[in-house]
């Protein structure tokens, strides 16, 4: 049975976001936000896996490029190339093909645990919070980035384990996002593609370290239009939950949350934002970050991953040729 977080009274909701500094969520004014699943379904990328052969392979010590500067090549890779690690910030160390946790997706009998226990510089615990990519393998598949026009969105499920099972520390512990990219004029009227990264993260606040005496999670979004990450819905149970991500035409970026294992409905919309005041024009990943608190001995929470599937409403003739597996 999933555990369900003690309710908290609206003067409790306010007073912890200002204690957190963060604001309760805000849309901007969307046009149509579309639902994440709406569209075809481009098979090329995202996974199942259900592969019997389905494997990672790490190459270890990971890439630290973010903290340090450093790019340790190759990359760990999936054997199915769909997935890898990322340069910024290395690979999850545990990337595990397992049964699929009760109340999952009918017809699922595995998914994918995520868990890391040294998410920062190699060897050199930083003793603050790190995080590790893990990384959806879409432009090299698809060969192409897909325009914002095309109103690309995906939608995975996560397990949640029971909460005496998160790592006890306050603040994120794992996040659904994606890349994405903007045009921005630089000097001399010379114009450049910008990338940046919404997404949604969960977050763990343990009795120990809040007045209450109890724990609490809670969904943050990255971001608003000053690209200030802000406070989202409460998490009211843990075991599978569904996300989603939606990018429309006019460069919006919508983000859904819903327990369970269901389609996402409108219903589920969080918020609609252009994060730093960006308007998507392309759509490069999806990709998850594990946290930790990088002590060297404490391991991260197991997140356990599902079904990530990528679509298009509107793809192009290149695209369509991705709808086949």
């Amino acid at each position: 049975m999933p555990y369900t977080f003690p309710k908290l009274s609206s003067s409790s909701i306010i007073h912890t976001s200002i204690l957190l500094g963060t604001v309760i969520f805000v849309n901007a004014v969307a046009a149509d936000p579309v639902i994440p699943g709406t569209g075809q379904h481009l098979v090329k990328v995202g996974d199942n896996f259900e592969e019997e052969s389905w494997t990672f392979k790490h190459r270890f010590p990971k890439s630290s490029e973010e903290i340090d500067g450093r790019k340790r090549t190759p990359g760990g890779k999936s054997s199915n190339g769909r997935w890898f690690e990322g340069m910024k910030r290395g690979q999850p160390d545990v990337i595990q093909r397992v049964a699929t946790p009760t109340g999952g997706l009918d017809g699922s009998e595995h998914a994918l645990l995520l868990r890391s226990l040294r998410t920062g510089i190699p060897n050199a615990p930083s003793y603050r919070l790190q995080q590790d990519d893990f990384i959806c393998n879409v432009i090299s598949r698809l060969g192409k980035k897909i325009p914002a026009s095309q109103t690309p969105n995906f939608v995975v499920r996560v397990f949640m384990p029971p909460v005496d099972e998160w790592e006890n520390r306050r603040g994120p512990t794992f996040a659904i996002r994606a890349a994405c990219e903007t045009s921005m004029r630089g000097a001399f009227s010379s114009r450049h593609n910008e990338p940046y990264w919404p997404g949604m993260f969960i977050n763990f606040e343990p009795k120990e370290t809040s007045k209450r005496d109890y724990d609490t999670a809670f969904l943050t979004i990255r971001g608003n239009q000053r690209g200030i990450t802000f406070r989202g819905p409460k998490i009211e149970q843990t075991g599978w939950w569904t996300f989603g991500m939606s990018f429309t035409p006019d460069g919006m970026v919508h983000y859904y949350a819903s327990p369970g294992v269901d389609d996402l409905t409108e219903d589920d919309l969080i918020t609609s934002q252009y994060p730093y005041g960006y308007r998507c024009e392309r759509f490069r990943s999806l990709f998850f970050n594990v946290c930790n608190g990088d002590d060297g001995r404490t391991w991260s929470t197991s997140w356990i991953i599902d079904d990530a599937k990528l679509y298009v409403l509107r793809p192009d003739a290149h695209l369509r040729q991705a709808m086949k597996r």
